[in-house]
């Protein structure tokens, strides 16, 4: 029952009377309806719609905690702080808080907040507290492999910021995307993706056949055709950024994957809802 520590987050906190209703109008998930006790995948976005941040909010007494990539804290506050105007709201960068993620049934100790983490519940939960409250049993490396498992990818790891619509990141299948609520930044082009299908990008697994692995951004390739790049891996399995029309192609006709040389088969993410190329499996290569 693991706990990793995860020294590449922090928090940022937004609190204040007006949390709520500031967050609601420019996060892409739904902040009216977060419960207590649940860490919900969430992004703010550019008005592109790309997106900009990506984090977990919870809630806590007198706001909302923001559990982002550590090394974009301090602009996600600065940031947030740009749409404020007149709202009565504090935003700021937590840096006595750290960070950890428990699954496979661990348990939190006493005086560590807790949140299950919203995406996927075998993703288990987020804990919160100072350090030094933590008894942390594995590896930041351990749960990056149990989230590659997973399917789950992540940001500045599997896809680039600013650079990546929430439909490619599979925040629209991790319950990142509210397509209900009113507008936030760049809804609109979230929307129209939405309803006209024209996400041809996606986040998938891929296994290497021979147990090594591509480099993070190393093209993906198939006869002539680009399909993407690779993210993140442990072992023999990782994420990769690719275009699923151009890999139904070549695997219509019978074209190798490779990256960085090495062979590879693409799985659909045992989550996923969209439309997947009925050939593409690992077991294929």
């Amino acid at each position: 029952m693991p706990i990793a520590l995860l020294p590449d987050r922090a928090i940022v906190t937004v609190t204040g009377e007006a949390a709520q209703d500031f967050l609601q109008g420019v996060l892409t998930c739904n902040v009216e309806t977060l419960p207590e006790g649940e860490a919900r995948l969430g992004a703010l976005l550019t008005p592109q719609g790309k997106i900009q941040f990506d984090f977990l909010i919870s809630r806590r007494p007198d706001g909302f905690r923001l559990d982002v990539a550590a090394e974009r804290a301090a602009d996600l506050a600065r940031r947030l702080g740009l749409y404020r105007l007149r709202a009565k709201v504090a935003i700021a960068a937590d840096p006595t808080v750290a960070v950890a993620a428990a699954w496979d049934g661990a348990r939190s100790a006493a005086g560590v907040d807790a949140a299950a983490d919203g995406r996927l519940p075998g993703l288990g939960a987020r804990l919160y507290a100072a350090e030094a409250a933590f008894s942390a049993d594995a590896t930041e490396a351990a749960y990056h492999a149990h989230r590659i498992a997973l399917g789950v990818p992540e940001a500045g790891r599997d896809f680039p910021f600013g650079d990546a619509f929430p439909h490619e990141a599979l925040m629209d299948q991790l319950g990142g995307v509210d397509f209900r609520k009113g507008c936030y930044v760049g809804q609109e082009v979230v929307s129209r993706m939405q309803h006209r299908g024209t996400a041809r990008t996606r986040c998938v697994p891929v296994v290497y056949r021979d147990g090594e692995a591509a480099p993070a951004g190393s093209e993906v390739g198939a006869g002539q055709r680009s399909l993407g790049t690779t993210g993140s891996h442990a072992g023999a399995r990782g994420l990769a950024l690719l275009r699923l029309d151009r890999l139904a192609d070549a695997l219509a006709a019978g074209e190798i994957l490779r990256a960085d040389g090495r062979i590879l088969g693409v799985e659909k993410p045992a989550f996923a809802t969209f439309p997947w190329p009925t050939a593409a499996d690992a077991s294929a290569v």
